[in-house]
């Protein structure tokens, strides 16, 4: 029983080992079967929104300032002769007197202008007492609202007849002007008031006027009152030049009277003179008056000078002086810059004009010679002066435009 019993337990050893060693192939193929671990699913990825970048402003550039330009008028001397003063009157219903009619061509001409200036020779009565033409002389107190009325912003003043009346004419002449609202320059009522330079604000333009006599006809002022007309003195024209650009001038015009009665070509002064204000920089152009005809047009150092405009109203004419004595010319001058840049003068051009004596209306030739109105002989006649007057302001070989504004600004004449 204990061999069967030991017998038995051998077989059964021998039974399992001959199963783990005859099928460990297949064991191992289970175990490792067992190994392999469950697949997990793999989640779908969720595509991540990728945010918009905010689009960058792109800076807009500073605008550059347009160049703006503004338009200057100045005309010839006003002298108000006894012929002019009595047509003055007779064109008045009232008793008084009327000059807008001597200037109703030239007016819409005059207000093409930012700025007209005009060139009056003559003292005006406060109160019509002592009007009087040549040689001294007193205008009509209705002359100053007679020439704001016809398109003037502003005048010269300073002349060789300014103190023909003396201290009160003067200080009567600055009171007509300044009721009329025209504001002047070349006489003063005070010291304070000549030393404040005199400025116009032309568009976005700062310009500065100046107006100096070489003359007062062998007057003198009272030795307590020299500041009433401003006569010549180089030193003294730079000086208020410097003190206008200095309160800010952007552009300084000097109106000044100078040259040789009558002769057309300017004088050895006018030169000299003319080149010391056009070197300084504080004087950017001249106009010049007082010889009675016109002179012609120059340029010192880059910049204008008209030595003469000659007359624009006056009783003058071959009867007593030359013939172009009844000739002038109205000179526009246009200013073109940016405040940032500065303004300089960019163009000029003139207008020649005739006094026609039979009424004392002043006609600008360029303009007329437009109408198909005229008579042969009348045209023949404007022709003749438009020719005579630009072979003058080109004489010294500048080239000045003879032209018509009022076709010039697309407007009818």
């Amino acid at each position: 029983m204990r061999f069967l019993g030991v017998f038995g337990l051998i077989v059964a050893v021998t039974l399992v080992a001959s199963f783990f060693v005859g099928g460990g192939e297949e064991e191992a193929t289970f175990f490792e079967a067992a190994a392999v671990p469950t697949p997990v699913p793999t989640p779908t990825p969720v595509p991540t929104a990728t945010p918009t970048p905010e689009p960058t402003a792109t800076p807009e550039p500073t605008p550059t300032p347009s160049p703006t330009t503004v338009t200057l008028a100045f005309s010839g001397e006003i002298l108000s002769h006894g012929p002019i003063i009595r047509q003055a009157g007779a064109y008045a219903a009232d008793g008084g007197y009327d000059y807008e009619p001597m200037f109703s061509r030239v007016s819409p001409l005059l207000e093409l202008a930012d700025l007209a200036v005009c060139h009056l020779e003559t003292p005006i009565s406060a109160d019509n007492t002592g009007l009087a033409g040549y040689p001294i002389f007193n205008a009509p107190t209705e002359l100053a609202a007679g020439l704001r009325a016809v398109g003037y912003d502003a005048c010269s003043t300073a002349s060789n007849h300014s103190y023909d009346m003396g201290a009160s004419g003067v200080i009567d002449t600055v009171d007509q002007l300044e009721a009329a609202g025209l504001p002047q320059a070349g006489m003063a009522r005070s010291a304070e008031e000549k030393a404040t330079p005199r400025l116009y604000e032309v568009g976005d333009v700062t310009v500065g006027h100046l107006s100096y006599t070489f003359s007062l006809n062998g007057f003198v002022m009272p030795a307590d009152q020299p500041y009433l007309v401003n006569v010549t003195s180089v030193d003294e024209v730079l000086a208020e030049a410097a003190a206008a650009r200095a309160a800010g001038a952007e552009i300084v015009v000097l109106s000044i009277q100078w040259g040789n009665e009558y002769q057309v070509d300017p004088s050895q002064t006018q030169i000299e003179q003319a080149s010391a204000f056009l070197e300084s920089p504080d004087i950017d152009i001249i106009i010049g008056a007082h010889v009675h005809v016109v002179q012609p047009v120059d340029m010192i150092n880059g910049k204008y000078v008209f030595y003469g405009i000659g007359n624009f109203l006056s009783n003058q004419s071959a009867n007593c002086c030359p013939a172009a004595s009844q000739n002038g010319i109205m000179a526009f001058v246009e200013i073109t810059g940016t405040e940032a840049d500065g303004y300089e003068v960019s163009e000029v051009y003139v207008v020649p004009t005739r006094v026609d004596r039979t009424d004392y209306t002043i006609v600008p030739l360029t303009t007329a010679l437009a109408s198909d109105d005229l008579d042969p002989a009348t045209r023949d006649l404007y022709e003749s002066v438009v020719a005579e007057t630009e072979e003058v302001v080109t004489r010294r070989g500048v080239d000045i435009a003879l032209v018509d504004p009022l076709s010039r600004a697309g407007r009818q004449g």
